[in-house]
């Protein structure tokens, strides 16, 4: 069930403010349920390992720590907010895989052409590369704007049609240092989202 699942998986995106943090956490938290996974904190403010102090369902690790997989079966690296950093670079031309979240307007995807552009030639590169964008904080029962579908397509890289919606129990995870697979029935609806972009990924 895993064969396809990334063993190095970047969070990535140019810019701040789309959740990319949030979904690194909780796609540690979903693969540490598959396989000894580490959470690799590669963002200059270390936001992912502030959030994950309490937890010890997989390791969390800043520094060179962050980029070695040996000893774990999965690697997800929460990359900074800038395709020009080195250690996005770095990331970008170590991982399996790539994952691009992008909020639900189009004025927001389209401030990550450069981005795309940049992954882009890594996959012409690396044609093994697998990269997806992912709308992040979907509202609750909102659906995607025809314009949003629109500005989607106008990427080369495929989006899932999996969506992370924006719910408050992410926020309640992040003030208790936990995932939201800890948080029981209350974050069934969070867990089920999460789920979807696994199951995705390793289709």
């Amino acid at each position: 069930m895993t064969a396809r699942l990334p063993r190095r998986l970047a969070v990535l995106n140019a810019k701040g403010g789309t959740g990319k943090t949030t979904l690194a956490v909780q796609l540690a938290a979903a693969l540490a349920r598959r396989g000894p996974t580490r959470l690799g904190d590669l963002d200059p403010q270390g936001s992912a390992s502030q959030w994950c102090a309490t937890v010890t369902a997989w390791d969390v690790a800043q520094g060179e720590r962050a980029w070695h997989a040996d000893d774990v079966t999965h690697l997800v690296w929460d990359c900074p907010p800038s395709v020009e950093h080195p250690s996005a670079l770095r990331a970008l031309q170590q991982a399996d895989a790539v994952l691009v979240p992008v909020l639900p307007s189009p004025l927001d995807l389209w401030a990550s052409w450069r981005l795309v552009d940049v992954i882009q030639a890594e996959r012409s590169r690396r044609p093994t590369l697998r990269a997806w964008l992912v709308i992040n904080q979907l509202e609750p029962g909102s659906a995607l704007s025809t314009a949003m579908h629109d500005a989607l397509r106008e990427f080369g890289l495929p989006a899932l049609r999996a969506v992370v919606r924006r719910r408050a129990i992410y926020r309640t995870a992040a003030l208790q240092g936990v995932s939201v697979y800890q948080l029981g029935p209350r974050a069934a609806a969070a867990v089920a989202d999460i789920e979807a972009v696994i199951e995705e990924m390793q289709s």
